[in-house]
């Protein structure tokens, strides 16, 4: 594989391009949604089930997707999902052009846009040990976090704006967004996939090999198990930041910005990245970041307006690059090409099984008890993993004698 610079890589530079673009798309339609939902409904446990079915597909699609990942052809599989969400997407402001979208619908949309994101995810991920070298995962795996906080900082700021203007136009935006994916994969130059016999295995063994290799090494079992809690926890932060915000009488516009705010963050700490990870073990990134997570979520509740809300996002989203590319350029070095979809979709069944959990309870909860007593709840869920993850000795003396990039 060639050795050349990651901005000289054509057809990371292609990948990566299509997937801030779409990426971008999909910030902005994640804000509309539970936006359109609330003027709909006036009912936050609607806005929260909506954020459930995106992400309920972790749950029951994961790990067949993962073999599907492996089995077949990555570039195909990651095209013709992006199709679907472009159509899947565009069913929305048709609905606007002949009156209104129903809830049902915009139930399917996200269910179906949820499902198609875990195979599309799978397969990327999948793909990236085969178009840039293992020194390069770690630089790799850092400019896909800054890409996925500039689309941060950019979507829900214009998808605010987009859905003051007609309430419609963000699920079009993201629609074309899909498009425009679509069309820079169909120039990739290669598919992601090394050679192997075709298999005549089962889908049941194959589930398994992967489930049984990831139980079988501690340190990745030890992070999907964190990784599920402290999601099931943390996954509710956008419908709590909007219910905080229009407690705050705050315009969707400056919902918005919050946003942005926190987005800003999340470049820089996309930025840091490299540079923390040469001067900070992995132990000290891993652990500061819970740490903080469950500081800065019991500041929410301290926030006198929509601007330190934003502030505090600031410092929230700056965390959350560290955190997923140390864990992700861990696993992608040590995961056998023929099991990385497999293993990987174990990896996120336990990961992000529970999101439409904690979604659904949160909307739940800030519904029939107050968003006060939700956030504190959160907070403490997070002070217990960071807690947990600090004392398990086990688990770091076996990280410092593997190698970790």
């Amino acid at each position: 594989m060639s050795k050349e610079p990651l901005w000289r890589n054509p057809n990371y530079q292609l990948l990566w391009m299509g997937q801030l673009i779409s990426a971008t798309g999909s910030q902005v339609s994640q804000l509309a949604f539970p936006l359109l939902i609330l003027v709909l409904t006036h009912s936050p446990t609607d806005a929260g089930l909506i954020g459930a079915l995106r992400v309920l597909p972790y749950l029951l699609f994961s790990l067949p997707a993962g073999v599907l990942v492996d089995r077949w052809d990555r570039k195909q599989l990651m095209l013709w999902c992006d199709v679907g969400r472009a159509l899947c997407l565009a069913s929305i402001p048709f609905a606007f052009i002949y009156g209104q979208p129903g809830l049902l619908q915009l139930y399917l949309v996200a269910l179906i846009e949820g499902s198609l994101f875990v195979i599309f995810n799978l397969a990327e991920v999948a793909s990236l040990s085969e178009i840039v070298p293992y020194p390069q995962l770690p630089d790799a795996t850092a400019f896909n976090e800054v890409s996925t906080a500039m689309t941060t900082l950019i979507g829900p700021a214009l998808g605010g704006a987009l859905f003051s203007l007609q309430q419609m136009v963000p699920f079009m935006v993201d629609a074309i967004s899909y498009a425009i994916s679509v069309f820079t994969l169909a120039f990739l130059k290669r598919h992601f996939r090394q050679p192997r016999e075709q298999s005549t295995r089962t889908l049941r063994k194959d589930l398994l090999e992967g489930l049984q290799w990831l139980w079988g090494h501690p340190q990745i079992r030890f992070l999907a198990l964190i990784a599920g809690i402290s999601n099931l926890l943390s996954a509710n932060y956008l419908l709590i930041l909007v219910v905080l915000a229009q407690h705050m009488h705050a315009t969707t516009f400056e919902i918005g910005l919050i946003f942005t705010i926190g987005g800003i963050g999340g470049v820089l700490g996309g930025l840091l990245v490299p540079f923390l990870q040469k001067r900070l073990s992995f132990q000290s990134l891993l652990i500061g970041c819970f740490w903080l997570w469950a500081l800065i979520t019991a500041c929410y509740l301290l926030a006198p307006n929509p601007f330190v809300l934003g502030l505090l996002s600031f410092v929230l989203f700056l965390s959350w690059p560290l955190a997923n590319s140390i864990q992700m350029s861990y696993r992608l070095s040590i995961i056998p090409d023929a099991l990385q979809g497999r293993v990987n979709s174990v990896f996120r069944l336990f990961a992000y099984s529970g999101q439409p959990v904690g979604l659904a309870i949160t909307g739940w909860l800030i519904e029939r008890v107050a968003v006060a007593p939700t956030v504190l709840l959160t907070a403490g869920g997070l002070a217990l993993v960071a807690l947990v993850t600090t004392c398990n000795r086990s688990f770091w003396r076996g990280l410092t004698r593997k190698s970790c990039p």
